[in-house]
C-alpha cells in the first residue's frame, strides 16, 4: 500500500509544466458530507469505491486551492470521465490505496492525463492485450528481469495518453489505438495515434513523462493549445 502522500504529490508534479497543481492523499472514507453532484454518482457503489471517488475529487478540490481557484465540485460523465468545472482541465488516478489530482487553467493546458501504478511486473496474461508488436519487440531488447515493469510502464503511459486526448477527440479505442516509444534515458515517452481520433490524426503523437521511485509508477501526458493542429512524423 502507498502512504507517503507528499512524495507522490512531488513526483507527479516534477512531471508536469509550471502552472499544474497536484494534490495527493490516502484513499480514505470521506468526512462529512460530499456534494450532491458527486454523492449521487457513486450511491450504488461499494464502499471501496466509494471511497475511492470521493478521495480522488477531494484531492481535486485540494488542487484547485493551489491553483489559486475557487473549490468546485468535479461530477462524473455518462461515460465515467470526470466533468472539471468550467476553466479548467485535469485528471485524476489512484492505485494502491493512493490517489492524485493534477489541475490546471484551460487557457493554459487543453488536455492532462495522469497515471498511477505500483512498481511491479505487469501480469503476463494482460501483456498481449496491452501492447501492440512494436511494444513487445521492445519489451523483448530489455533486461529479462525489467521486462514486467517496462510492460507496466506502457500500461501506465497508455493510461495518462488517453486521460488526456479523451475530452478532446471522445472517442474510446482499445490498448491498440496507440503506440508507444520509450526513452529510458531520459525518461520520456511518445504515444503515437495508429488512427485518426477526433481532432488527431493517424500519425499524431503526445508526449510524456515518467518516474519510478519508491515503490511507485507515476506517468504524466500534457497537451497544448496546439495539438488539434498535428504533429505527423
Amino acid at each position: 500500500m502507498i502512504t507517503d502522500s507528499d512524495l507522490v504529490a512531488a513526483l507527479t508534479a516534477s512531471l508536469l509544466p509550471q502552472g499544474v497543481a497536484v494534490a495527493a492523499q490516502i484513499v480514505a472514507p470521506p468526512k462529512g458530507d460530499p456534494p450532491e453532484v458527486e454523492a449521487s454518482a457513486v450511491q450504488r457503489a461499494i464502499p471501496q469505491r466509494r471511497a475511492e471517488f470521493h478521495s480522488g475529487r477531494d484531492a481535486a478540490r485540494r488542487a484547485m486551492v493551489h491553483l489559486g481557484v475557487t473549490p468546485q465540485p468535479v461530477p462524473m460523465a455518462n461515460d465515467r470521465a470526470p466533468v472539471w468545472p468550467e476553466g479548467l482541465v485535469g485528471s485524476i488516478t489512484h492505485a494502491d490505496g493512493m490517489c492524485i489530482a493534477a489541475v490546471a487553467l484551460s487557457t493554459t493546458l487543453a488536455g492532462i492525463g495522469i497515471d498511477l501504478e505500483p512498481a511491479a511486473p505487469l501480469p503476463r496474461e494482460l501483456i498481449a492485450e496491452v501492447t501492440t508488436p512494436p511494444e513487445r519487440t521492445w519489451l523483448q531488447d530489455q533486461p529479462e528481469a525489467e521486462r514486467g515493469l517496462m510492460a507496466r510502464l506502457i500500461f501506465s503511459a497508455k493510461e495518462a495518453a488517453y486521460k488526456a486526448q479523451y475530452p478532446l477527440s471522445q472517442s474510446l479505442f482499445g490498448f491498440d489505438g496507440m503506440t508507444l516509444h520509450i526513452d529510458r534515458d531520459t525518461a520520456r515517452f511518445t504515444a503515437r495515434f495508429t488512427a485518426p481520433q477526433g481532432p488527431f490524426a493517424r500519425g499524431q503523437t503526445l508526449a510524456g513523462r515518467y518516474v519510478h521511485a519508491a515503490g511507485v509508477l507515476v506517468t504524466a501526458v500534457t497537451i497544448g493549445h496546439d495539438a488539434a493542429r498535428g504533429n505527423r512524423e
